[in-house]
């Protein structure tokens, strides 16, 4: 409250914040009530004097040796103990004396960090030097910090695989403060930690000998295995303090569905959902599908997926209607309406990510994105197993909602005698398509799950009422007096995984599947590759960084072939041919092209991307 922001090209004073919504007053008098959700996803909307930095991109951090990575990291908690008091940022704890900023200037405390960071041998910081990194960090983030002279040099680890330096970083975290602690039981906790979480003799090991050369390379010189902790943490029994403001503390948790899902190859997939639940409200921010046995979602990825608001992220509206119509029949809300309530849901940064045990570990690049959004990783560890268990028991409830859902949905409407309907119903069931899930699972948590009263929901000052997740939302925004900020729409591209493709005549070839716009035209066939960020689990469009510097996005050629209406035909027809592939009758019996069956002939089932038919061997011309 007290901000000064702008909205619609004016700008404004914040008044009061209540109930989820932001009352503001202009400078000529006029005022206005908006849903805090949606103020803070409106194009142009920003903090006046209040400016984040941009986080790290993943592909670029990549290229930063490790070396580099750990000075840009250690600049950067000097950077806010000067600006904050706190090396953690704002709520982490107390200021030491001498970064007090009660007490001391700025420029005071750019002195004391400079005579701190000479007396720890760190060579040309002076004044100059903390005030010029401390500007550079405001304008381009943490990889303004990067030292650019070192891109090119040999990275300190070698060409070890970069899973063993990931565990060999995870062991020498664990170990951290034990007294006892020697190098070789770091190595062996490093093995241990390599073989749970990629599988026994997945990921080949150095030698010994390497391995205690890399110990040494990534331990803190300020703490090597065996020295205690210089942050205490004796404090925090009995796990850590619940949280009472939206995005405070965001837990992650992996469940399984047990709905009917055929993969791009045709075969039919265990399919698992990764959400992001806010401890405080209950809100899911993010719950992407993928399949089972891929493990978890990447942490950048479910970040763009709940930092950035769909309102402002490229393309959406039209993503969205195109989803929309090829969905099933039986729709909770219709399109506008799912529009007005999709701008609603709640987007934040998070302050804290909570992980539980999954497969997938923490690498490098997942800490540095984090570090560079000022987001805490707190593993769900022994000590607060109990507290961390609630996120999972709500994630299987409703993946358990949703499953019965999404059975209801998968019925087609009854027709009076269409018996072909009642063979298909009975020979398979229901298969969906991922993107068909994904966009029925976001409708469902939109329309249902935000507006579901929970028991586990109640305010401290309300004991018993237990309230929705989007009333607790906005029941907290208005008792906490600030709401959670998220990223901009520039950045969902940012935080997707990127790799190189080639421009071609026809577009760029990505997991089988074609995209193409017109802003390649000027780039078709030239020599090179370019830069292309892409959503693992979302094929519908990606994103390519062009010569002007800027991720443009890029369509699927096939998409509106791939979502058109005619799907939930389809869908049904799938669902068919896939329950008579697994019953194993192919050999003695052929499926029609209506979903049943005809004895003998050499026939077999051919699939092409729109659809699933039956070709004629025999036949002097093949028919779908």
């Amino acid at each position: 409250m007290g901000a000064q922001v702008r909205f619609e090209d004016r700008a404004w004073q914040v008044t009061a914040l209540a109930d989820g919504r932001v009352y503001l007053v202009a400078g000529d008098g006029a005022s206005a009530c908006v849903l805090a959700s949606v103020l803070v996803a409106a194009p142009g909307f920003e903090v006046i004097g209040a400016s984040a930095p941009p986080p790290v991109a993943p592909v670029l951090w990549e290229t930063v040796p490790l070396g580099a990575q750990e000075r840009a990291l250690a600049w950067l908690r000097h950077i806010r103990e000067v600006e904050t008091g706190l090396p953690g940022g704002p709520g982490s704890g107390m200021p030491r004396p001498e970064y007090d900023p009660q007490r001391f200037t700025l420029a005071e405390r750019e002195a004391a960090k400079a005579r701190e960071l000479a007396g720890l041998g760190w060579s040309r910081a002076s004044r100059t030097t903390v005030q010029r990194m401390r500007l550079v960090y405001g304008r381009q983030g943490l990889w303004g910090l990067v030292d650019k002279r070192h891109l090119r040099s040999p990275s300190p680890t070698g060409r070890t695989d970069e899973r063993v330096v990931a565990a060999v970083l995870e062991a020498l975290r664990r170990c951290r403060g034990r007294r006892r602690t020697t190098t070789r039981q770091v190595i062996e906790l490093t093995e241990r930690i390599v073989a749970d979480t990629h599988g026994p003799h997945q990921v080949r090991l150095p030698a010994r000998s390497s391995l205690y050369r890399l110990v040494k390379t990534l331990a803190d010189p300020a703490e090597p295995p065996g020295s205690a902790a210089r942050t205490a943490t004796a404090g925090r029994a009995g796990g850590p303090p619940a949280a009472l403001r939206p995005a405070k503390q965001v837990q992650v948790a992996t469940s399984r569905l047990s709905v009917g899902v055929v993969g791009e190859d045709g075969a039919g997939v265990e399919v698992a959902v990764t959400a992001a639940l806010d401890e405080a409200s209950g809100c899911v921010l993010t719950a992407v599908l993928h399949p089972e046995q891929q493990g978890p979602v990447e942490l950048p990825v479910l970040l763009a997926e709940m930092a950035v608001p769909w309102p402002l992220r490229p393309g959406w509206p039209a993503l969205l209607e195109q989803a929309h119509a090829g969905g099933p029949v039986r729709r909770l809300m219709s399109l506008p309406e799912r529009i007005e309530a999709t701008a609603a849901r709640p987007a934040a940064v998070p302050e804290t990510l909570v992980l539980g045990h999954t497969k997938a570990g923490v690498t490098s690049v997942h800490l540095a994105v984090c570090e560079s959004l000022g987001i805490s990783l707190e593993p769900a560890g022994p000590r607060t197993a109990g507290a961390r268990r609630g996120a999972l028991r709500t994630l299987q409830v409703l993946a358990d909602l949703f499953t019965r859902h999404a059975a209801v949905a998968a019925r087609p409407p009854a027709t009076a005698g269409d018996e072909n309907r009642a063979h298909e119903a009975g020979a398979g069931g229901a298969y969906w398509s991922m993107p068909q899930l994904q966009d029925l699972l976001d409708e469902w948590i939109t329309g249902v799950w935000h507006h579901r009263p929970q028991e586990q929901l109640r305010h401290p000052l309300l004991p018993r009422a237990g309230l929705a997740p989007q009333e607790m939302w906005q029941v907290l925004l208005g008792a906490a007096g600030r709401a959670p900020l998220p990223l901009a729409g520039q950045h969902y591209g940012e935080l997707l995984p990127g790799r190189r493709c080639a421009v071609t005549e026809s577009g760029i070839r990505l997991g089988g599947r074609r995209y193409d716009d017109a802003c390649l035209d000027e780039h078709r066939g030239r020599a090179g590759r370019f830069e292309v960020h892409h959503h693992p689990h979302d094929p519908r469009q990606v994103f390519v960084r062009l010569s002007d510097g800027q991720l443009h996005p890029v369509a699927w050629a096939q998409g509106g072939h791939a979502s058109r209406p005619f799907d939930e035909l389809l869908r049904r027809r799938t669902g068919a041919v896939l329950a008579h592939r697994a019953a194993g009758s192919g050999a003695g019996a052929d499926v029609g092209a209506d979903g049943g069956t005809r004895p003998g002939g050499a026939r077999g089932t051919a699939v092409e991307p729109g659809g699933f038919g039956v070709y004629d061997a025999e036949a002097e011309a093949g028919q779908w």
